[in-house]
């Protein structure tokens, strides 16, 4: 009796594990339709998609009007504080390797900072801690 229990529990369980990846990898190949979602990792919800540009910051010349901007002076684009790595590398910009599976971020000079492939480039450690990481212990 125990023995025919425990079959069909471990036949249910490999049933539950094989739709588990069935279902995963259709999930990985699916067009998305709505443009409003950006899909994230498993176990992370999806997030909002922003259409609007980033934020404009106005650069002055003296003190005198560092809270104002005049229409000659030049605008530059504000700085993200991340970035998606291009072939499995940062920019030189935004030099701390995140990992959205772990949650943790990397330090340029740190133990596993030269083997691992980041998720996402943040500019500074404020940023990616910021956005829910912790640094790696090494």
């Amino acid at each position: 009796m125990a023995r025919k229990w425990w079959r069909r529990t471990i036949g249910l369980g490999v049933l539950a594990g094989l739709a588990y990846g069935v279902w995963r990898a259709i999930e990985a190949n699916r067009v998305d339709s709505d443009p409003g979602w950006e899909p994230q990792p498993f176990p992370f919800p999806p997030q909002p998609r922003t259409t609007a540009p980033p934020p404009v910051v106005g650069i002055a010349s003296d003190s005198s009007t560092a809270g104002a901007v005049s229409k000659t002076e030049p605008l530059v684009e504000a700085r993200r504080a991340w970035c998606e790595p291009t072939d499995g590398t940062c920019p030189p910009t935004h030099p701390i390797k995140a990992k959205l599976s772990s949650r943790i971020f990397h330090v340029p000079g740190g133990f596993s900072y030269d083997r691992t492939i980041p998720d996402r480039c943040y500019a500074d450690t404020a940023a990616a801690e910021a956005d829910g990481f912790r640094a790696a212990k090494r």
